[in-house]
This record gives structure tokens, sequence and C-alpha cells, in this order.
């Protein structure tokens, strides 16, 4: 019996490997921003190509009630073109603009002059892509037919600039209605900086994971730890009440912390996962780092190529998120 025994935890233990070797999360930023133009359906495409387990992504609210994707608040000039010019200053806040008068915009390219462009020399234009729903990403995978790629939603909003924006009610209360009528609750999650919207997201569908993202630097710092008030960012927790990060995460009801990779130190990923935290870094781009990092045991990456951090994967032996070959 002893033997029989031994035996069968030996079979579910090696039945058991592969889905502990797929828990590192191979996440494509802003689909794959590297490789193609970003938050359109052709870098979401290009990533479920190539294979991942999350889509990152982020979102904004229309003045009539659309969740589009894009990473900054307001239409910018090294992305955006209209009638095949370039704008030559930011456009008007996708809150006080309406989805039609959006979609006018061409973001299939960068802007090779800029700084941004030429930071991208890999990406591909895709001319004629406009800013898409989120209603259209959720249905390009469904379309690829990846019943398991998870989705990583950023609330793109800024407590400085409040009138950029939708509040964090209002957008969390979308995002979540968008997440339910889709029917993806347990394959997304919501991440911020400004985690006003992740608490609203809390109160309203716990059942949807929280992301708690954090940058501590001279030029961007949403922690802003040891200043005499608290952080605007933090909806409301002080860091200088709270010994680390980690720990400032856990009492916001945080299950994943997502820092700026710079911040990751190995006792802070020891910590967290001390905490019962995920650890997600942004974002890596270089193969040697994305090495140092998953020596630090963090529990996923979020890149621009995620080519290269399958490379990484791959060469460590590591059991690789199935590819997904779509189309736009």
């Amino acid at each position: 019996m002893i033997r029989i025994a031994a035996r069968i935890t030996t079979a579910l233990a090696i039945l058991l490997l592969p889905l502990q070797a797929f828990a590192f999360d191979l996440q494509g930023h802003r689909g794959a921003r590297g490789l193609a133009p970003e938050n359109t359906l052709p870098a979401f495409a290009t990533a479920l190509s190539l294979g991942v387990s999350t889509l990152e992504l982020d979102v904004g609210l229309t003045r009539d009630g659309h969740l589009v994707v894009s990473h900054d608040p307001l239409p910018q000039p090294h992305l955006a073109r209209l009638d095949g010019k370039w704008i030559a200053a930011p456009g008007p806040a996708i809150w006080h603009s309406a989805l039609a008068e959006l979609q006018r915009y061409d973001v299939g390219r960068l802007d090779p002059a800029s700084k941004y462009g030429q930071g991208f020399p890999e990406q591909k234009p895709v001319d004629g892509t406009r800013l898409p729903r989120l209603e259209d990403v959720f249905a390009l995978v469904a379309k690829s037919g990846n019943t398991s790629v998870r989705f990583n939603i950023e609330t793109k909003i800024n407590p400085l600039k409040p009138d950029e924006t939708a509040t964090p009610a209002q957008l969390a209360e979308a995002l979540v209605q968008a997440i339910r009528k889709a029917d993806v609750s347990q394959r997304a999650a919501i991440q911020s900086f400004d985690w006003r919207t992740l608490a609203e997201a809390t109160r309203l569908a716990p059942e949807i994971p929280r992301i708690h993202l954090t940058i501590e630097g001279t030029a961007s710092d949403n922690v802003q730890r040891g200043r005499p008030d608290a952080s605007p960012w933090l909806g409301g927790l002080d860091a200088d009440d709270f010994s680390s990060t980690p720990a400032l995460v856990k009492a916001a009801k945080g299950q994943v912390w997502s820092p700026f990779w710079r911040n990751v130190t190995a006792d802070l990923v020891t910590e967290a996962h001390a905490l019962g935290l995920q650890v997600i870094p942004w974002t890596v781009n270089d193969p040697a780092e994305m090495e140092r990092q998953i020596g630090l045991k963090v529990d996923g990456l979020i890149t621009d190529y995620p080519d290269r951090l399958r490379t990484v994967l791959q060469a460590k032996g590591l059991p690789l998120p199935a590819a997904s070959p779509v189309s736009p």
C-alpha cells in the first residue's frame, strides 16, 4: 500500500509540473509595442500569434460611454495622424471626445522623427489602424480561439489632472461592466497607478483581481515616501505608515504588486511573497535584465518584446504559452 501511495503521489506531482511551470506570467505590454503599433488590434494579434499568457493594455472612457484602448488620455503628436499628417499638439481628451471623433486618428505608425518613435525601430507600421474599443480586443481573442490568455487592463487616470478623464468611480464601473459583459471576469485583472480606481473596483467586483502599480524614482514617483503629505495616487494611504511598498500594497487589498523593474530587489520579492502577493515588474525589454529578474523569483514580466522573453524562458527550459495565430 505504501508503494502504491508513493507511486500515486509521484504521478500527481508529474502531472502538476506543467501547471506550476506555466505559472510564470509572460505579459505583452500594450500588446507588443516593440513589434507593432501599441494598443492596437495588430499589436494584440502579434502577441497572440507569438504566444503570451497575458495581454496588457490601457483604457480610457469616452464622452459617449465607450472604453477605448489608449495609453494616453489625449491623442499624442508622436502617435496620431489626421489626413495623413502628424498632429502638431495633443488632441482633445478622450473623456471630452466621442468615439467617432477619436476614430478619425490613424495610429498605425510612430513618427520616425520623434524621440519616442526612434525608441522602437523594430515596430512594423500598419497604416490605417484606429483606436480599438475594449470589446474589439475581447472579440479578437475570441476569434483566435485562445480561452486561457488573460487581460491586464490599466485605468489611465491622473489624480493631478481630474478634468482630463472620467472619475475613478465612472471608469471603474464602466470597466467592471465591460469585463462582466464579455464573461472574462475569471481571466481579467484591473491595474492602475491611481489606486482610487482599484478601491472602486474592489467595492464593485471583489472577484476581479487588482494590480497595484508603483514607481519610485526622481522623475516619477507615485508612492512618495518621506514627504509631509500622503501621495494623491494611493487612495488615502500614506506610504510612511508602512515599512515597505509590499506592505503598502497588502494594506490596499492588492493581490499583485507591479513595480518599475529598477525598484525590484530580492528582499522585496521575498517579502511580497510572504505577504501573499505576486510580483510582476514592468517594463523589461533587455534579455539580460529578464534573466536577472527571473533569478529574483518574480512571478512574471511585462515586456514590449514577447519574442525576447520567450527566447529567455525557452533557454531556461521553461514551458511557453501556446501561440494563437490570428489576424486583426
